[in-house]
């Protein structure tokens, strides 16, 4: 049983460290805020989740998972609040979404 676990954790762990790696990669490489905004946020939750799981299956049932439950609670309530405050900011600053990225319906190309 402990080798199964040992295996699921570092699945977690792998998968959030590639989450994290490819939302680098959009901050990086995509065009303006917005877009780099987006590809952060999404890849570094998702990442920073699967990460913390995969810490908490390693942890077993202590003290320390529910601290890590917690962190997670947090993150998952902070992160989405930031990135919209940041966009909020963005906006209210003057800076629009070039042409061309934002279709309008809403949906980007």
């Amino acid at each position: 049983m402990t080798t199964v676990i040992d295996i699921l954790s570092w699945v977690f762990l792998t998968g959030g460290g590639l989450f994290v790696f490819i939302g680098g990669l959009g901050a990086l490489r995509m065009p303006n805020l917005y877009t780099r905004m987006h590809a952060a946020s999404l890849t570094d939750t998702m990442g920073a989740v699967l990460v913390l799981v995969g810490i908490m299956l390693q942890a077993g049932l202590t003290l320390a998972t529910i601290k890590l439950a917690a962190i997670l609670l947090f993150l998952l309530l902070t992160s989405p609040t930031a990135s919209n405050a940041l966009a909020s900011a963005a906006i209210l600053s003057g800076l629009q979404p070039q042409e061309g990225t934002v279709r309008p319906g809403g949906a980007s190309e």
